[in-house]
């Protein structure tokens, strides 16, 4: 079983955004040291709460401090994009740190409107996506009419981030398939993946792979477990009040602060989801996952405020898997 992580660059009150990317490029090196096999970051534009919009530009510097894992994005969001530049990104990237650079690609839009009229893009229907992730593999692969450069460079595999159709087009493409938030605990995600699976069409060799990706969190006791999730999703919560995803707060700051009751309930129902516990707890949870969904690796998105605690979670769950 393979353990990735995807850091998604979450600012923290009290740090400056850019001290964001810093922490990233340090969660990148530590994992390394741990045996993590991937480390990647993501795309979102105009989001208070994330630091990182460009992830081609995060992980040339994330590849300058680390010597042998995997990196790559989780993922570019393709429509944002033409796929001739992604291509030449990725190429350069694959170029400067041969042989360890993957491409996850996402189909969603901008966090709201503004952000969406901003990029020009107001809608993605999955035939668009998937005709455009064929468009980049030409371009990655050198069949396309315009050669991406620079040439020579090593493979870049690509992953689909998916839930429900995503998953058809990863299928049809014959491309792995990274699955996670609610869409884990559908009932039709069996039903999705057999499907996957049956109808997936080889490319160059290609078999069904499919990464899971899940908020793991381990502490000394379930409890203290739920507190190092609660900063996140609290931030989701109150986004769903505010309309505006927050920096991740102390735990103390968030329980001194006024919530309704809905607010609540979400918080609630966020951290009975998060898979956060004590090393037994998070084995158990993570060995029902593998079970229900076949995957062949765990792409960890567990985020804190409490750095020091988030790298001593880190190191217990490369441990938890290895044992």
């Amino acid at each position: 079983m393979r353990l990735s992580l995807l850091d998604r660059s979450r600012t923290r009150h009290g740090y400056s955004e850019a001290t964001a990317l810093a922490h990233s490029v340090q969660r990148a090196i530590d994992v390394e040291h741990l045996g993590y096999h991937r480390f990647w970051v993501a795309e979102h534009h105009a989001v208070p709460g994330i630091a990182s919009g460009s992830p081609a530009v995060l992980l040339a510097a994330i590849g300058a401090r680390t010597e042998q894992i995997r990196l790559g994005s989780g993922g570019v969001m393709l429509p944002n994009h033409r796929p001739l530049v992604v291509a030449e990104q990725f190429r350069m990237l694959a170029g400067l740190h041969p042989g360890r650079i993957d491409l996850g690609l996402g189909r969603s839009l901008g966090f709201t409107e503004p952000v969406r009229h901003a990029l020009g893009r107001l809608e993605a229907s999955p035939d668009a996506f998937a005709q455009e992730i064929l468009e980049l593999r030409d371009h990655l692969e050198g069949s396309a009419a315009l050669t991406a450069r620079p040439t020579g460079s090593p493979e870049v595999p690509l992953f689909v981030l998916a839930t429900g159709a995503g998953v058809d087009t990863a299928a049809a493409l014959g491309l792995p398939v990274v699955i996670g938030g609610p869409f884990l605990d559908s009932s039709e995600l069996p039903d999705r993946l057999a499907s996957y699976r049956r109808r997936f069409r080889p490319h160059r060799g290609s078999i069904p792979q499919v990464l899971v990706s899940v908020d793991a969190l381990i502490a000394d006791t379930d409890e203290q477990a739920r507190e190092l999730a609660l900063p996140e999703v609290w931030a989701m919560a109150r986004s769903r009040s505010t309309g505006v995803f927050e920096a991740l707060e102390p735990v103390a700051r968030i329980r001194a602060a006024p919530s309704s009751d809905r607010e609540a309930r979400r918080v609630e129902r966020g951290l009975d989801a998060a898979v956060a516990g004590t090393a037994g707890t998070v084995r158990r949870r993570l060995d029902e996952l593998l079970e229900r969904t076949g995957a062949q690796e765990v792409l960890a998105t567990g985020v804190t405020y409490d750095r020091e605690a988030q790298s001593v979670s880190d190191r217990e769950l490369m441990h938890l898997l290895n044992g």
